[in-house]
């Protein structure tokens, strides 16, 4: 009987750790809950292999970086900024709040594939755990944008695949592959490091439509 009772409280507590948690894992591993701040990355292709086609290479030299600053930038221009995001996960689903443009990305995490496959800024996107990273893919975003503010191009054939990891009480490994048969000749991946910042909450972001002092800052005419 006593035998028998202790089986049952040992399952009662590996049924009480968190739903993303191991038994005898770290705490932290798998909850990505948080607010976060990565490195500023306004060249998403440095240190990698991506290499242009004639159509990309096109696209990139006509590159003026004279988009209206209302409009989004797209997925991986969100990550590339030097301002937070906080991610909010439960079981079925993570969201992504980016403090620039006061954008965010709702994830359902094991849903079904998309089928609305219309391109739109931020594209269809669904995740799925692989051991200890969260891995979401998207698709089917509009050509508008680039991957970043140097202007490197994509087509509507972009897959993102990211890769989200704890790897530390305070650390995140994210890994992006770009993966565009129409832009680049292979696909390519960008990694980075990810900062936990509690006690940080995301601030107002503000665009202001029809602004007109940009084009009088010092610095900005060539």
């Amino acid at each position: 009987m006593t035998a028998m009772k202790a089986l049952l409280l040992m399952a009662l507590a590996v049924a009480s750790l968190g739903w993303g948690q191991q038994a005898g894992s770290e705490p932290w591993r798998r909850d990505l809950t948080g607010t976060w701040l990565g490195p500023y990355t306004p060249d998403l292709t440095r240190g990698t292999t991506a290499k242009m086609t004639a159509w990309g290479e096109e696209k990139f030299a006509k590159f003026d970086g004279k988009l209206d600053p209302c409009l989004p930038v797209g997925v991986t221009r969100q990550a590339n900024a030097p301002d937070p995001i906080q991610i909010v996960q439960t079981k079925d689903r993570v969201v992504i709040m980016y403090e620039s443009w006061h954008e965010f990305r709702s994830i359902p995490i094991n849903g079904p594939a998309p089928t609305d496959l219309y391109p739109s800024w931020l594209g269809k996107a669904t995740a799925k755990w692989d051991g200890d990273a969260l891995v979401i893919k998207t698709v089917a975003m509009n050509d508008i944008t680039s991957l970043d503010t140097q202007g490197h191009p994509h087509s509507e054939e972009l897959t993102l695949t990211e890769r989200l990891e704890r790897t530390g009480p305070a650390t995140m490994a994210y890994e992006v592959t770009v993966d565009d048969p129409k832009a680049y000749t292979g696909p390519w991946k960008q990694s980075r490091v990810f900062k936990l910042m509690p006690g940080v909450e995301l601030m107002e972001y503000v665009c202001l439509e029809n602004e007109k002092d940009r084009e009088h800052l010092v610095g900005t005419k060539k």
